[in-house]
């Protein structure tokens, strides 16, 4: 049977990674619109690739649990890419908690439970993790280990605290990171690695939705201001997840791996930073 790499969330990181991580094993594509798998999956299979699509919601437990159905029927699950998120623009607090935070945590959950001995994962977070205060310690124990079904009752993501969706997307994503790192534990007795990437802005359909919306002139003062001076690119994430999830990383897990071109740099020491009262 085949080595299977799932990709989860079908767009331009989960197909840059992938490009690089498949040759020779099976790549299933899954997408929450079939038709963005089905466009991948052509691009691939034109360059090479041995692919498969299929649909997946990832804020359903029902939809996960098929998803690594269909997975396992292909071949043993070796690696996971998980790339599905909405952005504050495109989402609710509400549904950017349950896609963005619980979601992933069920992935993970799910695929710790299949992924094959040598597998990896990758997660792609987001900058916007690190840029908000420190939880408390508790606050990280319990985005990090609280039961999946659990996950979104905690008192810290009620509407009361999360008002916003930009709050709803940091908190997220810096959940998704502590998330990682526990699970890594659980993963690492499978011998499996799992780890985050937390990009900054790179160019994608989703981010140049963020660039003509409402929050676009902050997203430009941001590329400005930073070392780069420039928005990253999908196959600049693509070589970082290929080092996390290959033989070169194999000492690498529960690790989150922060590329943002210097923006976050800037956030808390440069020119973004808040200035004193």
């Amino acid at each position: 049977m085949a080595n299977v790499i799932v990709v989860i969330g079908a767009g331009s990181i989960g197909q840059a990674i992938v490009r690089r991580v498949a040759a020779g094993k099976h790549a299933l594509l899954a997408d929450i619109h079939q038709e963005n798998a089905e466009a991948a999956a052509k691009t691939l299979h034109d360059a090479g690739f041995s692919v498969t699509t299929t649909t997946v919601d990832v804020s359903s437990r029902p939809s996960v649990h098929a998803l690594i159905e269909t997975a396992t029927k292909l071949g043993e699950v070796f690696g996971v890419i998980h790339a599905a998120s909405v952005s504050p623009t495109q989402a609710s607090p509400e549904t950017i908690l349950k896609v963005d935070l619980y979601g992933t945590a069920l992935v993970l959950e799910e695929f710790g439970n299949v992924i094959a001995r040598g597998g990896s994962g990758v997660v792609i977070a987001s900058q916007s993790g690190h840029r908000f205060p420190p939880l408390t310690a508790e606050q990280n124990h319990l985005l990090a280990t609280t039961p999946v079904e659990e996950l979104l009752s905690l008192p810290l993501l009620q509407p009361d605290h999360v008002k916003d969706s930009l709050l709803a997307y940091q908190i997220s994503k810096r959940g998704n990171s502590l998330r990682v790192m526990a699970e890594a534990v659980r993963w690492g007795k499978r011998g499996t690695r799992v780890n985050t990437i937390s990009p900054g802005i790179i160019i994608t359909p989703l981010a140049n939705d963020e660039l003509s919306g409402s929050r676009g002139p902050g997203y430009r003062r941001m590329i400005e201001v930073s070392a780069a001076g420039r928005a990253g690119t999908p196959d600049e994430v693509g070589t970082v997840g290929a080092l996390l999830m290959g033989p070169d990383g194999a000492f690498i897990t529960a690790s989150d791996f922060l590329m943002d071109g210097g923006v976050t740099a800037a956030y808390w020491y440069g020119e973004l930073a808040p200035k004193p009262a």
